[in-house]
């Protein structure tokens, strides 16, 4: 079971990175199961692209027959988590992106644990919405805190309710503090045409997000597939821009500037499955988010000044 889960997390994340990311394992030790499992079978179930993994046809044919197998293994633990829950103390089991808003996240965690304080209150974090919204839908997890990239719709299970947080948050952009235009206050796309662009491949929809935009602007710059977890660094050292989320710190050595127009937008979404868990309540829980992300858009000197020029309600 492990190896079919292996492989559905392959093919649902796009590539062997993402899904080791996904499953908590080193890359190359993914690969080496990868490799292992094609030998067994007698043929390759994936190619590998530029863009990541494609299922060959015998892969198509493997995973059809796995992804139930999964999905089975999946109800039966989710079932057994539940009567659990019902057999212990009470749990909330949330979960974020982690770069949907890292610090409301935070706030929103500390407000739970105030409104449920005997509550067995737990956080998860994921850098592929689409895989969270997939532990929702099993039971695994009760609400999810997810962006979707405007133009890059999530694949949302039967069963999920989703409710919007924001409905249409503006990305900004990272740069070196060095950077040419990084003494402007609002940068243009064409600012950044010589630099190199980094994203995160298993966050989903954000490298389709980002080359729309950037082909929609004539630009074709160069694009570095990497880790958030490590981004930052590159900004400062001068070897990448990326985007990010309006709330974001900038760290010594870089700046976070707007975009001029907001080309690239994402909507943020609750979601969760309803009557999850016992004895919360899913309006309460989705109030505390709203309210821990108006808190940190506010402390944000930038996007609190963005949130008054589009009189949004946050920034009141």
């Amino acid at each position: 079971m492990r190896h079919l889960r292996a492989l559905c997390a392959i093919a649902d994340a796009g590539s062997v990175r993402a899904a080791a990311r996904q499953l908590g394992v080193t890359q190359p030790s993914l690969t080496t199961q990868l490799r292992r499992i094609e030998n067994t079978l007698g043929g390759r179930l994936f190619v590998r692209e530029r863009t990541g993994s494609r299922p060959t046809a015998l892969g198509r044919t493997v995973l059809s027959r796995a992804r139930p197998l999964v999905a089975e293994l999946g109800a039966l633990v989710a079932e057994a988590r539940d009567a659990a829950v019902h057999c212990g103390e009470p749990r909330l089991r949330i979960g974020s992106t982690g770069t949907t808003g890292t610090r409301a996240v935070v706030s929103w965690l500390r407000r739970l644990h105030a409104r449920y304080p005997d509550t067995d209150t737990t956080i998860h974090i994921d850098a592929s919405a689409n895989a969270l919204l997939r532990m929702v839908a099993e039971g695994q997890l009760d609400a999810v805190f997810v962006h979707e990239v405007d133009g890059c719709p999530l694949r949302v299970p039967p069963g999920v309710e989703q409710r919007v947080v924001v409905e249409r948050e503006p990305q900004f952009v990272a740069v070196p503090v060095g950077h040419p235009a990084a003494r402007r206050p609002v940068l243009r796309l064409t600012d950044l045409a010589g630099d190199r662009w980094m994203v995160d491949p298993s966050a989903d929809g954000e490298w389709d997000g980002l080359r729309r935009v950037l082909t929609a602007a004539g630009l074709n710059p160069r694009v570095v597939l990497g880790d958030y977890l490590t981004a930052a660094e590159l900004v400062t050292a001068g070897e990448v821009v990326i985007p990010c989320q309006p709330t974001a710190r900038p760290r010594p050595g870089m700046v976070i500037r707007p975009l001029r127009g907001d080309p690239l937008t994402v909507r943020l979404l609750l979601a969760s499955r309803p009557g999850s868990p016992p004895g919360t309540d899913a309006e309460a829980i989705f109030d505390d988010l709203r309210a821990a992300y108006a808190e940190i858009a506010r402390g944000s000197a930038a996007y609190h000044a963005w949130l008054r020029r589009h009189a949004s309600p946050l920034a009141v």
